[in-house]
């Protein structure tokens, strides 16, 4: 099935949940205009659906090959990276100092759901590229800066993020790649990074790797690791390639998904010698912070992977289960109908309705945040907006993605044995999305995360201010639904289980606290609960928002179709997946007792 953008979707979030208007009145935005928002995401729908979504399936059958060190896109890849250099898509939402765009990041966020969506497998290299400018932006030195990221920000280099080695995995503290000085910012690495994405291929001229290392006096441990850029080929001041640096791509991973983008193992220094030529960036023994910018936006990234994988695979299931005819309907009927008539097809559909289109919502309101936390003027603003969109990163990593592999695991349900033979797509979208939850950081990484840095280090803050805001909104649905005649039973259901959902989030919320200093452990045997609790809330109170804006017969008259479908998304999940927050806040509650007997099954 052919992809289509969910722009009617895209549009009504990004005016009405997450403040387009506000974004763009912002300092440095004010030559942009709704209009041109519109017009750009007109033509990212275009392009991704005429040029790269056709390569999805072929990417998935047809791999990157690796021969004697070099890397072979799947066909088609190459010329489409090619149409997507020269569209300017890299530089949408970089500074325009160095040749970007300068979008804000919630212009960036809804043509990276789109181009995720058309191809995952593809959209990952624009993705790494992405961090590595942002990483080099901030910390880099203007020659650094001046150097890498206008040829990136072109499409004709791409960059990765070097940190797992075999030994290390998650646990940075364990990196052995070696930093030998040269002299003058210079030094010669050595050492094997794995699960490198886009580590070798044959889309540009040289790709930037950010890899992350020790020099010997270091000291041990993750303060010891400092940060270098090691080029493919080694770059002269003027800009022009030299010779090819010492980094080979010894082999690429075999994987569950994701096809079409090479994963490959690199050996740095291999060939002896002085090892591969790097260039340190900022400090010594800071690198773990300065890989941070970059992790940073690319778990925010992946989140928005989860929503695109979501889309994707809801729109194949939609379209199946009003093609595919079988059985009679319940209350009767003159033959056989669509699957779509059935109450649990239709179950399943409005679950992967709900969890994408809140998920996608939870990512754009982020965005904002992050857009007023660099460029608000009121520094109180920033402030609040910076601690906001620390806040919601994790969430929307590991919400999005955790709900992609439920998405795509019921979008092969509803195809029935159909969506177990490959032929049909469903399969892919289920092995496409299974890594998401685990690469750039896995759920548990960053449900740590979210409990310790975003709960407990500032006691709450954030998780206290949301959940009043989530109050008035329920209180706003209450006024809307004794106001209402056509949507009050909705608007009211909506009401109740939002706030019994926001009562399941302060309960885990005042837990996590209190047993913060006694019973750390039994904390965080709940974190990934938590962190669900967390996504599932948020997600349900930005349908409600969503609802009392399609409440409204102003609204209503421009887009009756859109809002009749958006109300019922929003009362399904009110009354089907907004209870989940009740049950993953039980579980969190009972951790003190549940933790004491959880250690003795393992037997520790």
């Amino acid at each position: 099935m052919s992809y289509r953008a969910p722009i009617q979707d895209i549009r009504f979030n990004l005016r009405h949940l997450a403040d387009l208007q506000g974004v763009l009145a912002l300092p440095g935005f004010e030559e942009l205009s709704e209009d041109l928002v519109d017009a750009v995401l007109d033509e990212n729908a275009r392009f991704v659906e005429q040029a790269i979504a056709p390569l999805n399936r072929s990417g998935d059958t047809a791999p990157a090959t690796w021969s004697d060190g070099k890397v072979t896109t799947s066909p088609g890849f190459k010329e489409a990276f090619e149409a997507f250099a020269q569209g300017g898509w890299q530089g949408l939402q970089h500074d325009v100092e160095w040749g970007g765009q300068g979008l804000p990041k919630l212009v960036g966020a809804p043509a990276s759901e789109n181009i995720n969506a058309a191809n995952l497998a593809f959209s990952l290299c624009p993705l790494l590229t992405d961090g590595v400018i942002e990483a080099l932006t901030a910390v880099g030195s203007k020659a650094q800066q001046s150097l890498f990221i206008p040829p990136m920000l072109e499409g004709r280099w791409t960059g990765t993020m070097n940190l797992t080695e075999p030994q290390a995995g998650s646990d940075l503290a364990q990196v052995a790649t070696k930093a030998v000085p040269r002299g003058e910012g210079v030094y010669g690495l050595f050492g094997q990074k794995i699960f490198i994405t886009y580590g070798e291929h044959d889309m540009a001229e040289n790709i930037v790797h950010l890899v992350l290392a020790r020099t010997p006096d270091a000291p041990k441990g993750v303060k010891g690791i400092s940060l270098f850029i090691v080029p493919k080929f080694l770059v002269d001041a003027d800009g022009s390639l030299g010779e090819r640096n010492d980094v080979v791509c010894a082999s690429l991973e075999h994987k569950l998904g994701i096809h079409g983008s090479p994963t490959a193992v690199l050996m740095y220094g291999s060939n002896g010698g002085e090892g591969a030529t790097g260039y340190l960036v900022g400090e010594e023994n800071r690198g773990l912070e300065y890989m941070f910018i970059m992790m940073n936006a690319a778990r925010y990234a992946v989140g928005v992977q989860g929503v695109a994988l979501s889309e994707r695979a809801l729109q194949q299931a939609t379209a199946y289960a009003n093609e595919r005819v079988q059985g009679q309907a319940l209350e009767g009927s003159a033959g056989p109908v669509t699957i779509a008539h059935h109450p649990d097809v239709q179950r399943m559909l409005l679950t992967m309705r709900g969890l994408t289109e809140g998920a996608r919502a939870l990512a754009y309101v982020a965005a904002a945040a992050c857009d007023k936390s660099r460029r608000h003027p009121d520094p109180a603003e920033q402030e609040r907006n910076k601690a906001l969109y620390e806040y919601l990163v994790p969430v929307v990593k590991g919400f999005s993605t955790e709900a992609s592999v439920e998405v795509a695991s019921l979008g092969v349900q509803v195809h029935g044995g159909m969506g177990f033979i490959e032929e049909t797509g469903a399969a892919q979208y289920y092995r496409d999305a299974r890594i998401l939850p685990i690469y750039e950081g896995t759920t548990a990484i960053q449900a740590n995360d979210f409990v310790g840095r975003k709960i407990l280090r500032n006691g709450g803050q954030v998780a206290r201010h949301l959940a009043a805001e989530m109050r008035a909104t329920v209180s706003e649905l209450q006024a809307a639904a004794s106001a209402s005649t056509d949507h009050s039973d909705g608007l009211a259901l909506i009401g109740r289980r939002l706030d019994a959902a926001v009562t399941a989030y302060e309960q885990a919320t005042e837990f996590a606290l209190k047993n913060s200093q006694a019973s750390l452990p039994a904390v965080f045997l709940g974190s990934v609960p938590y962190l669900m609790l967390a996504g599932v809330v948020h997600a349900g109170w930005q349908l409600a928002r969503a609802a009392l804006v399609c409440s409204q017969p102003s609204v209503q008259q421009q887009a009756p179709e859109f809002c009749r479908q958006k109300l019922a998304t929003s009362v399904f999940y009110a009354a089907h997946i907004l209870p989940r927050a009740q049950a993953c806040a039980q579980g969190i509650t009972e951790g003190v007792v549940a933790n004491r007997y959880a250690a003795t099954t393992i037997g520790i």
